[in-house]
């Protein structure tokens, strides 16, 4: 089968972000998604484009436009998030982003009314259920479908730099698990999630898809939900791999280090140089060191083994993509990087407010609440 890739401008970019809508007192979640979405319908009842459903009713997303820097994506969604609250602050419903909830229990949960959810809840049955976790897409412009594949096996290079820092889910009903992102290894229970094959080739994809589709895996290919994919429909590659972000500052931050990331490979392809990869055991390993110790992991680097300590790397990875970072205009959001390793990633954050009030969960949810209304360090 032969699967269309988009035109898209190089190096845009398009940012989704997962909400969670929260009691105001209780910090427990609430499923009131389709009453704020019908809320903010026009008047023939017309559904805003950018603000949608997600699996969960306690939940809505927030699509940006397509945008050439990464700022003015960012605007794009906090616009939105001023649109929503115009609905839930009179509601008591205040707005949080995290990979999971504090103590919310997956059980106590409502489906979003949608044919595609409920077969999605039909095929998985328990797993599907415990799907309660929030992340962030970001899409970044690719010019050539041919540089699709190859830039998202280098960006398995730097899954566990952006796992660590968008590390954001240390508690899972109520229990702290010991990892700083369980959500990475929940979503990947799911027929299709987890970490992509590495294919050589279009054709490769195209197949793997064709056979997909044949044994009834998957409908068509945007059923397929690897933590980066390419997203045909949009001419892009999309980093999934991300907890939910729990302040503007650091979605600002990792958007434009993906950015940043993708533009860089791009030059090097154009000039001919290959894009380094490693091998899967490598990758998959990463992955797990990333959940399990956040910006504590130490992280393999290349196909050779060499190691290194995750915030050390990112450091040097700073000063490589700086002049990426001035030719895209993104200088200010990739600084934000260094303010997420001063202040701690969610995951670590949420820990530190636990432990300052005597293991409260709900102190947790309010300090989340708190900076996804004020910003990071307010």
């Amino acid at each position: 089968m032969e699967i269309e890739f988009a035109q898209s401008e190089r190096s845009t970019v398009g940012i989704e972000w997962e909400i969670a809508l929260v009691d105001r007192a209780s910090g427990d979640l609430v499923s009131v998604a389709d009453e704020v979405l019908d809320a903010l319908a026009d008047d023939d009842g017309t559904r805003h484009p950018r603000i949608t459903n997600e699996l969960l009713l306690n939940t809505v997303e927030l699509v940006s436009d397509v945008h050439t820097e990464v700022g003015g994506a960012v605007a794009d969604l906090l616009g939105q998030i001023d649109e929503v609250r115009t609905i839930t602050d009179p509601l008591d419903v205040e707005l949080m982003c995290a990979g999971t909830h504090p103590f919310g229990q997956w059980f106590d949960q409502k489906i979003t009314d949608k044919e595609r959810y409920h077969k999605l809840i039909d095929r998985t049955q328990w797993w599907g259920r415990n799907m309660m976790i929030w992340g962030i897409h970001v899409h970044v412009g690719i010019e050539e479908r041919d540089k699709a594949l190859p830039l998202l096996g280098g960006l398995l290079n730097y899954y566990p730099h952006l796992q660590a820092l968008s590390a954001s889910s240390p508690y899972w009903g109520g229990v702290n698990t010991g990892y700083a992102s369980n959500r990475a290894l929940m979503f990947q229970q799911l027929p299709t999630a987890g970490l992509p094959w590495q294919f050589g080739t279009w054709a490769n994809y195209e197949e793997y898809v064709h056979d997909m589709m044949t044994t009834g895996v998957i409908d068509d290919y945007t059923e397929v939900r690897w933590d980066i994919r390419p997203s045909p429909q949009w001419g892009t590659v999309e980093m999934r791999a991300c907890d939910g972000l729990s302040t503007p500052q650091e979605v600002g931050a990792v958007a434009a280090l993906i950015q940043c990331l993708v533009e860089h490979m791009s030059t090097d392809l154009d000039d001919g140089r290959e894009v380094p990869t490693m091998q899967p055991w490598f990758v998959r390993e990463n992955k797990w060191r990333a959940a399990r110790y956040g910006l504590d992991a130490e992280i393999i680097l290349d196909a050779a083994g060499h190691e290194r300590l995750v915030t050390e790397h990112i450091g040097e990875l700073l000063d490589v993509l700086a002049p990426t970072a001035r030719r895209l205009g993104c200088e200010k959001e990739l600084g934000q990087v260094e303010l997420i390793l001063a202040q701690g990633a969610s995951y670590q954050r949420q820990l530190r407010v636990a432990e300052q009030n005597g293991g409260s969960l709900q102190a947790v949810v309010s300090s989340l609440t708190h900076e996804l209304r004020h910003g990071l360090g307010a």
